[in-house]
């Protein structure tokens, strides 16, 4: 039986973009260009090598996100997975992680799968809770924050580091896991993936074709909310010390007005 290995991925606004909130206080992701999230690049190389040492294995990723986000799929698939879900609903403006790991997790169930991967956490929330809130949904065991994976017998094995020891951890399949970014360069894809990405399966479903009523997810369903936001102040010239003798002191003197000593 095929090993049916899921990669969830999300596309974010470009890190070095000019990232900014909308007038309703969500990312505004319409003014700056976006692509996949790279601590989710981490997460397929490790299922495509998953795949690779398996005697069968498919590999889909899935994302949830407006119109662009297929530019992220299009990535991962570039990369050497198989085929592609793309969850877009107008009404799913504005969900946070917990409605994000409703509508994943419901996605997933109708896919089907032995193993969910996914990335430490995103780059733009950075939140890092969606897979133990995958895991929960699913009713399966996570395995989180792991820097080696491999999965051998139906069974996940990986090992996790931490600041003065590492931790040798398994779970048996069905199981969620994510991975960090110590775990492998991502694969650059070749023009031959490229190409061959183009004719590679997107599955586009909507609220409606995972039974998820509208009031559950978007910003009317949302448990986490911004309050308020502050556009960052803009740089300012910075102090210049000339040494006339003194440049030492008063070089101390700033670093400590600083409380950087």
């Amino acid at each position: 039986m095929s090993l049916r290995i899921v990669v969830t991925v999300k596309y974010v606004p470009d890190a070095t973009g000019d990232r900014h909130f909308a007038d309703d206080l969500t990312v505004d992701r319409d003014d700056v260009d976006g692509l996949l999230s790279e601590l989710d690049e981490y997460a397929v190389e490790q299922a495509l090598q998953i795949a690779e040492d398996a005697d069968d294995a498919e590999v889909t990723v899935l994302t949830v996100g407006p119109e662009d986000a297929k530019d992220a799929l299009r990535k991962a698939l570039s990369m050497g997975a198989d085929k592609a879900i793309h969850v877009e609903d107008d009404d799913l403006h504005g969900t946070d992680a917990i409605g994000t790991s409703l509508v994943l997790a419901k996605a997933i169930e109708k896919a089907g799968y032995d193993l969910v991967i996914s990335g430490m956490a995103s780059t733009d929330g950075t939140m890092g809770v969606v897979p133990a809130l995958l895991a929960e949904r699913l009713g399966v065991p996570q395995v989180t924050l792991l820097s080696e994976v491999s999965v051998e017998d139906g069974t996940v094995k990986g090992r996790r580091d931490g600041d003065a020891a590492s931790e040798q951890l398994q779970a048996s399949l069905p199981a969620v896991v994510s991975v960090t970014d110590q775990s492998g360069e991502a694969r650059y894809p070749s023009f031959k993936g490229i190409m061959a990405a183009k004719k590679k399966p997107v599955q586009s479903w909507d609220l409606e074709d995972l039974e998820i009523e509208a009031e559950e997810v978007g910003l009317e369903g949302a448990y986490t909310t911004v309050d308020a936001a502050t556009e960052r102040p803009a740089r300012t010239a910075g102090t210049i010390v000339k040494d006339e003798g003194e440049g030492g002191k008063q070089l101390a003197e700033f670093l400590a007005s600083q409380k950087f000593i």
